[in-house]
């Protein structure tokens, strides 16, 4: 038995060294080299605070991250916002050549961890999992970058590439349409772009993955003595934001991809919402009929197609108002979907020949159900797109939050030779 294995193991190792050329052995040993000083890093931008709101942690992080560029030859640039946009900027490290395909590399430097949480420093948990604020998403997945360039550096096969990476400073708590203008301008140049969020695993990349948009529902009706509700003051306000939401449920709760959360909800005789806080004052009494409700959702879909009949939908089921009542909804768009096309399948592809060839097996596209909204969201209708190709980990936005340590160096080597054999 001992001896089939080793000869098991003899084969798969004689086919690893056959797929991959020289200098891709090369570049997965210096990735190797360099793993205690890739680790010791994570752990420095990790124990830095940098939630959205905590500009000075955003641009701390930020300026570690460029001097990393710097030192692989890169030129780097903050991207400044407006001050009313209340958000850091944007890190960007470019360079330029004409071998092979221009590349868009995609991160983020904020993480949900608001400096206002407790902090939740780097904690190696055992030898195969470390703990930490944003460790997986998704300062590990900016790290699998870096420390990706800087094997393809040290072996002289950046030159000549043409490559832009773009960390925004506000993935998690998006400044609006303003803060991704000179985002999508840039990417628009290259060929294609791969982002590197949170891995599912070594068998997974992403090729599609549902946007995001917000809604607010406001219904108005007849307010009186509650003596009086069904008959000459009609149905007052709650029952109709009731009826509405329940119909929502009820048409669109079974189509695939789509979903549709009130997160708030709030109605009475007055209702005083708070944008900048998310918080609602309310005035009521048990013998009064609501005159007023107020609902705040979003709603996620795959495809614009799939947004834009999703909304018709539920503006019909809102005109159809209970008597004296009289209801109105608006649409706020947010992150794009990414719809999952031919040409990402075909990325997802090469990442599948490379994972053979390194000897760790295929890679399938994840359902895009199941994954949230991210930046390369915004790109994805003008170029072939990749994401999930970062770091591994669980419990994402959460104090749980963890980064797989055993996976995190293939992910690298993996990444590596993505990127070179593209811009080959």
């Amino acid at each position: 038995m001992r001896k089939f294995a080793f000869l098991l193991l003899l084969a798969s190792y004689s086919a690893f060294a056959q797929s991959l050329s020289r200098p891709e052995k090369t570049v997965i040993a210096t990735v190797q080299k360099h793993m205690p000083e890739t680790e010791a890093f994570l752990e420095k931008v990790v124990n830095i605070n940098s939630g959205t709101l905590n500009k000075e942690g955003v641009r701390s992080v930020g300026k570690l991250m460029s001097d990393e560029f710097d030192k692989l030859g890169f030129k780097t640039e903050w991207v400044t916002l407006p001050d009313s946009l209340n958000r850091a900027g944007h890190l960007v490290a470019t360079r330029q050549g004409k071998k092979g395909k221009k590349l868009f590399l995609i991160g983020h430097l904020d993480t949900v961890f608001e400096k206002s949480l407790p902090m939740e420093p780097y904690t190696r948990v055992n030898d195969s999992t470390v703990a930490g604020q944003g460790v997986n998403d998704m300062k590990g997945g900016d790290v699998v970058i870096i420390a990706a360039l800087k094997a393809l550096h040290e072996q002289k096969l950046l030159d000549d590439t043409s490559i832009t990476i773009y960390f925004t400073g506000d993935e998690e708590s998006s400044g609006g349409p303003e803060s991704r203008r000179d985002f999508v301008e840039r990417a628009r140049t290259c060929d294609l772009a791969l982002a590197f969020e949170s891995a599912q695993g070594l068998r997974a990349v992403t090729t599609g993955r549902r946007g995001s948009s917000s809604w607010t529902l406001n219904v108005k009706a007849q307010t009186g003595h509650s003596s009086r509700i069904f008959s000459d003051l009609g149905y007052g306000a709650i029952y109709e934001a009731t009826r509405i939401l329940n119909e929502f449920r009820r048409t669109l709760g079974q189509e695939q991809y789509l979903t549709f959360n009130p997160g708030l909800i709030v109605g009475g005789a007055e209702v005083h919402y708070d944008d900048k806080t998310a918080k609602a004052e309310v005035v009521g009494k048990t013998n009064i009929v609501a005159g007023t409700a107020l609902v705040k959702g979003d709603l996620r879909f795959l495809t614009e197609t799939q947004k834009e009949n999703a909304r018709a939908k539920m503006r019909e089921i809102v005109e159809k108002s209970l008597p004296l009542t009289k209801a109105t909804i608006s649409f706020t768009d947010g992150i794009p979907g990414m719809e999952p096309t031919a040409a990402n399948d075909e990325l997802r592809k090469q990442v599948d020949k490379i994972s053979r060839d390194m000897g760790i097996g295929s890679v399938e596209a994840f359902d895009p159900g199941a994954r949230g909204a991210g930046d390369v969201s915004f790109v994805a209708q003008y170029m072939p797109c990749l994401d999930g190709l970062g770091a591994s980990g669980k419990g994402a936005h959460s104090i749980e939050e963890t980064m797989n340590t055993k996976e995190f160096p293939l992910l690298i080597q993996r990444a590596a030779l993505l990127i070179y054999r593209l811009t080959r």
